[in-house]
């Protein structure tokens, strides 16, 4: 019988979770209902709020005297992250369920954050019409949106709460989906944009072929985070990171910037790596009419209705060749740097909108000087970045930097 926990504040939607506590056990799990509110349950819990209080490292009576709601979401999901994560361990969690608003949301996606990939995590949110990236982060939550206010069960309320039951349910009974039998292979994380694309795949096909399972993130901000996440986790035998297009929107102002620690993780933890400058000729907005005002004039590209694209300035592109070489000069690992001489994304080759040979050249040239008299390789190829030759490069010298027939740095 899968066992589905429930999580949520139970002062102020004890009737809520005792109606999905119902459904559940309608569905055939076995719930365990953990109660994270700091008032009076209007439920009974499996698991009490003092309980998640402890958990917590403090106590339910001082968080009710101090009368700080926002210090008491902070502790009671705090708390209710280390009950799950204990659940989990002793193989009562197959899958979780929370409802809620802004508060509660924020409780139950800190209490899911540590839980395993793959784990079903749902959540029923007010919040979840909106930008959910705080709420998400970089794990597999899956977010429904409540349509209404979570205040009591009507019909449609129900229908909502209980596709959400239904949901977890599924999940849970279904398992882990099965991997390849045995399937021991190292693991390599890559990544990859739209106009890379041919790149990675050439990339990918040789590193499956070498023995690797390769994992491609997307670099749209919350891609690379992921990365980066990973490449600290030390799970990763190495890193092909072939688009680096993140930190162009973080040095000028874009949408999908990884954060200032993009393309620092692997040389932090030693993990090779082989870095290009994929798609740093380009700055990622939404819709034409959202681009900032103090960029008009500046060569724009409609990617599609809802992307974007601005063409990097040489001035932006020798700057973030200095970061990209800064970023390699301070690895702990082996680290290699791949230059494509013919053009960094499909949008930069002649004929297309962003070729600009001079805005390329300043960028090579940083990245050259900024590695010079380093322990970082580097490999300057009269390739266009998209040709097969490119990716499968990378990706063989890779592989001689983690089976150690390549030196380390």
């Amino acid at each position: 019988m899968p066992s589905v926990v429930l999580i949520g504040t139970l002062d102020t939607k004890g009737q809520e979770y005792g109606w999905l506590r119902d459904r559940l056990r309608d569905l055939g799990c076995e719930v365990v209902l953990v109660d994270a509110g700091v008032g009076e349950p209007r439920a009974d819990a499996d698991i009490g709020n003092e309980r998640v209080a402890r958990a917590a490292g403090t106590d339910l009576a001082a968080l009710r005297a101090a009368g700080d709601r926002g210090a008491a979401v902070t502790a009671m999901g705090e708390g209710a992250a280390t009950v799950l994560a204990g659940l989990h361990d002793a193989g009562r969690l197959d899958g979780v369920l929370a409802v809620g608003g802004s508060g509660g949301t924020s409780i139950a996606a800190r209490a899911v954050r540590d839980l395993p990939i793959g784990v079903p995590k749902v959540i029923v949110s007010t919040m979840a019409s909106g930008d959910v990236s705080p709420y998400v982060g970089v794990k597999d939550v899956t977010l429904m949106y409540s349509v209404v206010d979570i205040a009591g069960v009507n019909r449609l309320s129900g229908a909502i709460l209980g596709n959400a039951a239904a949901a977890v349910a599924g999940m849970a009974a279904a398992g882990p989906v099965a991997t390849r039998e045995g399937d021991d292979r190292p693991l390599v994380a890559a990544s990859m944009f739209g106009v890379t694309t041919p790149a990675v795949d050439a990339a990918r096909e040789r590193l499956d072929e070498l023995g690797y399972e390769v994992l491609v993130f997307h670099a749209t901000g919350s891609g690379g985070r992921a990365l980066e996440g990973l490449a600290a986790s030390g799970l990763l035998a190495g890193v092909l990171d072939l688009t680096t297009t993140e930190l162009a929107d973080d040095l000028v102002g874009g949408v999908l910037s990884a954060g200032p620690e993009r393309l620092t993780a692997a040389g932090a933890n030693g993990v090779p790596q082989v870095v290009a400058p994929g798609a740093l000729d380009m700055v990622n907005f939404g819709p034409r009419d959202t681009v900032p005002p103090r960029f008009e004039g500046r060569l724009l590209y409609v990617h599609n209705p809802t992307v974007t694209l601005m063409r990097t300035t040489a001035e932006e592109m020798r700057e973030l060749g200095r970061r990209v070489a800064a970023r390699l000069r301070d690895a702990t690992g082996p680290a290699a740097l791949f230059v494509p001489r013919r053009g960094v994304s499909a949008l930069d080759a002649p004929t297309a909108a962003f070729y600009d040979q001079q805005a390329d050249a300043a960028c090579f040239e940083a990245l050259a000087d900024g590695v010079r008299d380093s322990r970082v390789t580097v490999d300057e190829l009269d390739l266009h970045i998209n040709d097969p030759g490119f990716g499968r490069t990378m990706a063989d010298r890779l592989h001689r930097m983690i089976s150690g027939s390549e030196g380390a740095p």
